[in-house]
């Protein structure tokens, strides 16, 4: 596997979501023995290597979504685990009821990659978002729900993913050119623990994906106010890490920041842990405010549903103000 250190940080980033996808599984196969199933994507996810190197391992459906998740559960059945990638709307919705019986029920050892989540797939409009399938996944059982946030996550989860035998959903937001989160050398990558990438002592921002790069920014504009804001990677959404929210309790205001619907994702994720707290802070939950933004460039949709960094800051620093 790759070592973590300051040129491959930057070569991750370089390669973006997709191609870090690739990189991981062309890597892993010197290693283990996996099978990749995709539904039409195969060269678009990032396997051209892997492909040529592993013929046998990879099967392409076709545009057949469903097909990819009942294959690949076949393929796990022999006690092999199996990688499966399509966009994300279509790997989730429209897989919806293999990923339940497969998955959910069945326990097969099945890894699905949603590719192009959140609106890093804004281009060609509403049906490639993918802002709305961890509220649907979460509710499946027995199913890790990760959401990483860099080139080095992305990497790290596919490894983490690929060495157990839970089925899991990996949503990979982001696209051409990935921001640099991670930047440690000493970086490490452990499901259902949530890692802390600031400190501060009035408010603790919660957010996952590739929007953290917002959420630091935003912190940032927040120290220039005089505001201090901790920040914390919840990479798995499913298992939550419960005890990271409990040790920062003493904070003014908890938000939670992510690029999906505010119904039943992260925020909500946080908010049925809140629940069990007699005394807590106040949480707001920041993200697309159920509906569907009209098509058009990345950086015009995070601005329309309130999710740039200045977006972000302005509305943690009136709630403080109230």
């Amino acid at each position: 596997m790759m070592e973590i250190n300051s040129r491959n940080i930057k070569y991750l980033s370089y390669l973006g979501a997709r191609g870090v996808l690739g990189q991981a599984v062309f890597d892993l196969a010197e290693e283990k023995k996996f099978y990749a199933v995709s539904a039409d994507l195969g060269v678009g996810s990032g396997f051209s290597r892997f492909i040529e190197k592993c013929p046998d391992q990879f099967i392409d459906v076709g545009i057949a979504e469903q097909d990819m998740i009942a294959v690949a559960a076949g393929l796990a059945s022999k006690d092999v685990p199996v990688i499966t990638t399509s966009w994300a709307t279509f790997a989730s919705y429209r897989c919806a009821d293999q990923i339940r019986c497969f998955l959910g029920l069945m326990r097969k050892n099945v890894k699905v990659v949603g590719m192009g989540s959140g609106l890093s797939n804004a281009i060609v409009g509403g049906s490639h978002y993918g802002i709305s399938e961890l509220a649907m996944l979460r509710a499946i059982p027995g199913i890790d729900v990760i959401a990483p946030c860099d080139g080095v996550e992305i990497y790290a989860a596919i490894e983490a993913v690929l060495s157990n035998d839970r089925p899991s959903y990996i949503w990979l937001t982001g696209g051409i050119r990935l921001a640099v989160i991670n930047s440690s050398e000493s970086y490490r990558f452990q499901l259902g623990k949530a890692n802390q990438l600031r400190e501060g002592r009035d408010i603790l921002i919660i957010g996952c994906g590739t929007l953290l790069a917002e959420c630091m920014k935003a912190a940032e504009l927040l120290e220039e106010k005089g505001i201090s804001a901790k920040i914390l990677n919840m990479h798995t959404i499913k298992p939550l890490d419960e005890e990271a929210i409990y040790s920062n309790l003493s904070c003014r205001l908890i938000v939670t920041v992510e690029e999906h619907n505010i119904i039943g994702g992260l925020g909500s994720a946080v908010a049925e842990v809140l629940s069990k707290i007699e005394v807590k802070p106040l949480q707001i939950r920041i993200g697309i405010e159920d509906f569907v933004p009209n098509a058009g460039e990345y950086g015009y949709l995070l601005e329309s549903c309130g999710l740039t960094a200045e977006q972000i800051a302005s509305r943690i620093e009136t709630e403080l103000k109230d």
